[in-house]
């Protein structure tokens, strides 16, 4: 059986959309690896289409997308899209806890149906909600160590072809898209 990633950005509404699907719909959980999104664009020169003229058709199809999936009807941060460094910089940190799915589906879920802030607060609140310490989480966040393996995680998925969050890797192929995980789990 293929061994798959999913590379993921806390910020990404799209990323939360295959995070809450992706481990149903995939034969074995794929391996969950926060990334750097603005460190993607910035590589390959591409940016957010949340800064674009078609920011209100982006929100609308996500909106779509996640009533048609029994999710929770979309509340969207007053900053959103904001720096998603110290998020990223924290979701690394619970990947080295082993935690990263319920932090991540934790702090997406406050982004996405709460309205929150990914800052220093709300990345504390989604840290309890995965039974993780927030303070420690936080100083974790800002260790060298966890930098450098965000930077590595980033790197390695630009060297995998990763254009775009969400992508997930199977077999050394980018499927990018959360309108893709049946493809993915086609391959898998």
């Amino acid at each position: 059986m293929a061994r798959t990633t999913f590379y993921l950005d806390l910020l990404s509404p799209y990323a939360w959309l295959a995070a809450e699907r992706i481990d149903e719909l995939l034969p074995e959980p794929p391996v969950w690896t926060p990334v750097l999104l603005g460190a993607i664009f910035q590589a390959t020169g591409r940016s957010s289409w949340a800064l674009t003229d078609a920011r209100e058709q982006g929100i609308a199809e996500v909106e779509r997308r996640a009533a048609e999936r029994g999710l929770p009807p979309l509340r969207w941060a007053d900053d959103w899209p904001a720096n998603g460094l110290l998020a990223a910089r924290c979701a690394t940190a619970a990947d080295a806890r082993g935690a990263l799915r319920p932090f991540a589906l934790a702090a997406m879920r406050l982004h996405f149906t709460e309205a929150r802030q990914l800052d220093a607060e709300g990345l504390a609140e989604a840290a309890r909600r995965a039974g993780l310490d927030p303070d420690e989480l936080l100083e974790a966040a800002g260790r060298q160590t966890t930098k450098d393996a965000l930077r590595a995680a980033t790197d390695a998925a630009l060297a995998a072809g990763v254009t775009g969050i969400p992508s997930v890797v199977v077999d050394g192929e980018v499927v990018w898209g959360d309108d893709r995980l049946e493809e993915v789990a086609a391959r898998a």
